[in-house]
């Protein structure tokens, strides 16, 4: 008796994202820890020397994180309303803070309470940061103001009122102490110089802009409003370089990587995208819950925080990279090497004994070994292989197909084993793979229960399913077919232009060369 050959399921080309260096390194972080916040995230920031702590601005508090503790270690809550945009001075002694009450702190992280407090602005102060000297701090808020602080005396030093909508962004240059950059919501950002009066820039993005960012050579700016990001080169007036769109809703939040070789943009529509700075495509894509308010990588890209508007803080780290242990006993030699030596190779009237395989067969396969065609096609309707690999279900109604029994095996089952061969038939038909093998289970299906049509609400509903589904699909191919036709037209109009200009050149030749010989 011959040995059974195992059920053979056609492999198919998997569709899918292309696997890029990009793809397994984003990939190589964590499964996310999840920390709930008082209030929606506005604001994440990382201290710019080790050990790397982040602090975390929501409602009226400031936590500061461990890179790995998800408890905070330390807290600020000076605040009588919401706290905007803590930020980190270069050597992580300090730290800045804007409010809705519209003053701003500056927090010394070795104490609690503010070591200083500028007041002046008369709205909400949304945005603040430290110049590159460190003894100076910018500020934009509801007032439409930007302004400028001095830290020793804490007063201000110069005040610009040219933005005619609220101010929510803004940077320092880390190349140029007196150069800072903020974003209104009037559709502009302006480049300032403390040096001067007035702005020496000025940027039309075209939409409210919600952050702004400038690379660390200071001659690209990044400005994020609606769904744009917008890329501007300092250096030759503010010229537009690239406008990218690839979120579906309001881009709220921008980030460099610590090689400024990847951009990170956070978005209303859930998603944070990663461009490449030399092409500016999306290299990568991470999905999340809710909206996103807030994005921040670490110094050193180890762990990527993004803050969303139900107050989560999704923490993710790089997984450690795997070291290869050398193992330290040597593997012996083989008994065979011992008798016939290393290079030994078996001669003509050598006997070889091979080792038996053994063979282990899947359950639907050990079912078809045994003629058990209706617990066969059973065994491959079960959730697990249904919805994840339909391609062996499909296989396994074409082998039955191919005995003869696929018939005795769709009959005599009630009425939830047709709903779910019905459910499986209506879903899976308009797959072009599996097409040929479904549409003649569908019509073994409907000539076996169509005596019983009507008998049950439950398989009367997915009969129409499958009559729709069918439908649409004839009606697609109808159209395209019709496309088709137009290109065929079209293809053969362009071939019949090109083919007539070199016959017109050889009539024409031909024609001189008659018209010479007779005039001989």
């Amino acid at each position: 008796m011959a040995t059974y050959k195992p059920v053979v399921v056609q492999a198919f080309p998997k569709l899918g994202e292309r696997i890029t260096q990009d793809t397994l390194y984003w990939r190589g972080y964590k499964t996310p820890v999840q920390i709930k916040e008082f209030g929606a995230v506005n604001k994440i920031d990382f201290s710019p020397v080790s050990p790397y702590n982040y602090a975390v601005t929501a409602s009226s508090r400031i936590h500061i994180y461990g890179r790995y503790s998800q408890e905070p270690i330390k807290t600020f809550s000076r605040f009588k309303d919401a706290a905007y945009c803590a930020t980190y001075r270069d050597d992580g002694n300090l730290l800045v803070a804007g409010s809705e009450e519209g003053s701003i702190r500056l927090f010394d992280l070795s104490g609690r309470a503010p070591l200083r407090q500028f007041d002046g602005p008369t709205k909400a102060v949304h945005v603040v940061g430290f110049l590159s000297d460190k003894y100076r701090i910018f500020s934009g808020g509801d007032d439409y103001s930007s302004n400028l602080w001095d830290i020793p005396s804490a007063t201000e030093i110069v005040s610009y009122s040219e933005h005619t909508d609220y101010v929510r962004c803004g940077c320092a240059s880390k190349v140029n102490a007196d150069v800072f950059v903020t974003g209104s919501y009037d559709h502009t950002v302006k480049l300032f110089d403390a040096r001067t009066k007035s702005s020496v820039m000025t940027i039309e993005h075209g939409q409210p802009v919600e952050s702004v960012l400038l690379f660390p050579s200071g001659g690209l700016l990044v400005s994020a409003g609606g769904r744009y990001v917008k890329v501007w080169d300092v250096l030759k007036g503010g010229q537009l370089l690239v406008s990218l769109k690839n979120h579906h809703k309001t881009v709220t939040c921008l980030c460099l990587n610590s090689s400024g070789q990847r951009l990170l943009s956070g978005s209303l529509d859930r998603h944070v995208k990663i461009y490449s700075t030399t092409s500016y495509k999306v290299v990568h894509s991470f999905n999340y819950a809710t909206s996103i308010l807030s994005v921040a990588l670490s110094p050193e890209d180890e762990t990527i925080v993004v803050g969303m508007t139900n107050g989560v803080l999704n923490v993710k780290h790089r997984k450690p990279e795997e070291r290869k242990e050398k193992s330290q006993k040597k593997r012996q030699p083989a008994y065979r090497t011992y008798v016939k030596g290393r290079t030994y190779m078996p001669k003509q009237e050598d006997f070889c004994v091979s080792k038996p395989v053994k063979r282990v067969l899947r359950k639907y396969d050990k079912l078809l070994k045994s003629f058990q065609s209706s617990k066969a096609l059973d065994a491959v309707l079960e959730p697990p292989i249904r919805l994840y690999t339909p391609e062996v279900t499909v296989a396994v109604m074409q082998e039955l197909h191919r005995r003869g029994t696929l018939r005795s095996a769709l009959a005599g089952r009630d009425e939830k084993q047709v709903n779910l061969l019905l459910t499986f038939v209506a879903r899976r038909v308009i797959e072009p793979r599996f097409t040929p093998v479904l549409v003649t289970v569908a019509d073994m299906i409907t000539d076996i229960y169509q005596p019983v049509v009507g008998q049950s609400p439950i398989v009367d509903r997915q009969f129409l399913r499958l009559q729709e589904a069918i439908g649409k699909e004839i009606d697609y191919q109808e159209e395209l077919l019709e496309v088709l036709g137009m290109m065929d037209t079209l293809f053969a109009t362009f071939t019949e232009k090109r083919t007539t200009y070199p016959e017109e050149k050889k009539s024409n030749g031909l024609t001189e060369t008659i018209e010479t010989h007779t005039n001989d």
